[in-house]
């Protein structure tokens, strides 16, 4: 999901994720922008959810209350209940991911906070930094890449292909206000 970060957000986000920015500069950045996993299914709609799961599970396990087998089909059910849950779960902690970028007249910084926890930083002049843009054919559709710093990183893998887009042409349309020669 792409959402321009505002910024009394910032503070709120640095803090949450990292004590360290991407970057130590007392300036602010001129354009940044968060990214992460869309989750459409907050709290309250797992709660929702699991309360109806529970309910559909009951439904063919109850008339077998009084009939005696209502033991034999209760464990099977709360299994499947159990690995729902836990595939919810799991779906939910790999949407803390997140990745901002910063830019700064002289500099692009990218900051990736992993589901385990790692940092991984990059960053380079935006003056001699590329993208690349793998329509067809890449690990996914639109895989976007920016080369800089002889290194090669990969951006918003969890984003939609139309919101790669997007986002380069968010990134190159900042830096052309920079008056940056871009080269692609």
């Amino acid at each position: 999901m792409l959402r321009r970060s505002p910024k009394f957000k910032r503070a709120a986000y640095n803090a949450a994720l990292s004590s360290s920015a991407p970057v130590e500069r007392d300036d602010p950045p001129l354009w940044e922008i968060t990214l992460w996993p869309n989750r459409s299914l907050g709290r309250t709609g797992f709660r929702v959810t699991m309360a109806i799961t529970a309910f559909g599970f009951a439904i063919p396990v109850l008339p077998f209350v009084w009939a005696g087998g209502f033991w034999v089909l209760l464990p099977f059910a709360g299994v499947a209940f159990a690995a729902l849950g836990l595939a919810f779960k799991a779906n939910n902690h790999h949407g803390q991911m997140r990745e901002h970028i910063s830019l700064w007249k002289d500099l692009i910084a990218v900051e990736r906070h992993e589901v385990n926890g790692d940092v991984k930083r990059w960053s380079c002049n935006p003056y001699w930094m590329r993208s690349k843009l793998v329509k067809e054919g890449g690990p996914v559709d639109n895989y976007l890449t920016l080369i800089g710093s002889d290194r090669e990183i990969e951006l918003g893998a969890f984003l939609s292909p139309e919101e790669r887009l997007e986002l380069l042409g968010d990134i190159e349309a900042a830096i052309k206000r920079l008056g940056q020669h871009y080269a692609t």
